[in-house]
Parts: structure tokens; sequence; C-alpha cells
């Protein structure tokens, strides 16, 4: 994918809706209903802007995904990244989400969207929360730092996220949450 950008179109009223168009492979990610049918889009002025972003490279790295995209999320708000996920969905890719099972209800969360997809969920069956924040990319990438995949997170907060690109320590993680040593996505709660 050549190119990731942070639209805004005028909603039916007043304000606007962001969008994360996904242009390459002859996919767009789907824009909100509310948008003005035939208004002109134009650069974002919001923090994301319509170049090369933070949450513009990692919806790359996401939908670089082939064949697997595993998910361990504390929380998971932020429309543009569940595009993203349901897209890859839609592709064919094998897309799991381990999450907290406390957050999983609240306001605004993106898990029922994903779960309703068809995507597979499951919850931590830990007594605490469930904070890791990582994704796994065809089982050779790593994704993984302080971000949280919200809006608040994105737009407001300094954050870090590290990519590194190895098959052994993307397995490794996997593992890493589950007390048991297996894979954390055998080690959960389908909801």
């Amino acid at each position: 994918l050549k190119d990731v950008a942070c639209l805004q179109h005028p909603l039916r009223g007043e304000g606007f809706a962001v969008r994360i168009s996904v242009r390459g492979e002859g996919s767009v990610l789907p824009l909100a209903e509310a948008a003005e049918p035939g208004a002109p889009a134009r650069p974002c002025p919001c923090p994301l802007p319509s170049g090369d972003t933070a949450l513009s490279r990692l919806v790359r790295r996401l939908l670089s995904a082939r064949s697997s995209l595993d998910l361990c999320l504390f929380s998971f708000s932020c429309p543009q990244l569940a595009r993203a996920v349901q897209l890859l969905h839609r592709r064919g890719v094998r897309v799991r989400l381990v999450t907290d099972a406390q957050y999983m209800g609240l306001h605004g969360s993106q898990i029922g969207r994903l779960r309703h997809a068809g995507i597979q969920v499951r919850h931590d069956q830990h007594s605490g929360y469930m904070h890791h924040k990582f994704a796994i990319v065809d089982r050779r990438m790593l994704i993984t730092g302080s971000l949280n995949w919200t809006t608040q997170a994105i737009q407001s907060n300094r954050e870090n996220v590290l990519v590194v690109e190895d098959a052994e320590l993307a397995e490794l993680w996997c593992k890493s949450m589950s007390t048991d040593g297996k894979d954390s996505f055998s080690s959960s709660k389908e909801v």
C-alpha cells in the first residue's frame, strides 16, 4: 500500500467526518454514512494531518498483513483502526482479538462492531486488567507500546509505538501474556 491519508468530509448539517482513505489494491475504507454527498474532501486540519502521520504509518503496517493479524488490546475505540481491521478481515486475513473483559462493553468501544463483523474476539481470564497493547502481523511483525487504540490516545496523548520485524520475538510476545506459556488466543475465553 503506497498511500494512507486523513481527509475531512463535510457532514449534513454541522461538523465533518474524518476518514482514513487507503489507496492501493483498489481498496478504500468506507466513509461515514453521514457525509454530505458530492462534497469535496480536503486535507484534515485535525491533529491527524493529511501527510504521513503516526496513525497512517500504523494503519499501513496493519494493512500489510496477508495471512493473520493477532491483536491483544486493553482498549479499542478508534474507528479508523477498526475499519482497517475490518478491511483485513474482508480480504480473508485471519483476525483474532483478545481484550479486557471489563472494557469490552464501554461506550465507544469498537469491540462489538468487530465481533459483529465476524472477527474472533476473546477476553482475558485474569482477575486484574488485561493491559497489553500489541499486534502481531503475519506472525512476523510485532507492534507494541503504550498506545491504547483510542481516538483520545492518537489525537492527544504522548505515546510510544515500537515496530519490530522478527518472527521469533513475535511468537514469544504472543505467548508472554499467558501464565501457562500457551498462545494467548487459546488461553482466553470467547465472547
